[in-house]
């Protein structure tokens, strides 16, 4: 949304008013916060996590410079007993804490960072290599970004779809959802369903 002479007015005025009643600094634009940068231009707004990435990607200390074009192999289906337990989990259980945090402007990753947290309380080789395999997407796709754009139709989309028993461990099914506000993505979810769904159209239900 474009702020408009009144609008920036009332924003003065709420700021006068706040500093009367706390301590309280003007820091401009908001540029980066917590992680997260954001970029203004004349057609709108850009969220990114750009600069968290790079921390993450030190952080894990990966030892090639690889990239992949998924952010998870197709049919994959971990399960807990899958590969040797990790003699020291702390790593595996840091590294997904992170990526869950970064899913707020990476909707492209909420589907493996969901599978991979399922493990965090007993991880393994298995679990981590497929860990890896989701940084070194990120490392080659470190500098997509969300676009709220300033104009557009005030329009509410939202899209929705559902695996059928994809759980191999409980059959559950995983329900995934994403809401678009005038062509801006606002809301993205995936999660596992709480019952066993007998077919695919019940899945969907």
């Amino acid at each position: 949304m474009i702020i408009t002479s009144d609008e920036s007015d009332y924003i003065s005025f709420v700021k006068a008013r706040l500093r009367e009643q706390f301590l309280m600094y003007d820091l401009g634009p908001l540029r980066y916060f917590l992680g997260i940068e954001v970029s203004s231009t004349s057609d709108g707004f850009y969220i990114s996590q750009e600069k968290y990435i790079q921390d993450l990607l030190a952080r894990a200390a990966l030892s090639d410079e690889r990239t992949v074009e998924t952010p998870m192999e197709l049919n994959v289906h971990p399960r807990a007993s899958d590969g040797d337990p990790l003699t020291d989990p702390v790593r595996y259980r840091h590294l997904v804490g992170s990526l869950v945090y970064l899913a707020v402007t990476r909707p492209n990753v909420s589907y493996p960072v969901h599978i991979l947290s399922q493990f965090v309380s007993a991880p393994t080789s298995v679990h981590y290599s497929h860990l890896l395999h989701v940084l070194r997407y990120l490392r080659g796709t470190i500098s997509h970004r969300l676009f709220f754009p300033h104009s557009s139709s005030l329009q509410l989309q939202a899209y929705s779809d559902a695996t059928w028993a994809s759980d191999p461990s409980d059959r559950r099914s995983l329900s995934a959802y994403c809401v678009f506000l005038c062509g801006s993505l606002i809301a993205w979810k995936t999660k596992k369903q709480t019952t066993v769904s007998c077919s695919s159209v019940e899945a969907e239900l």
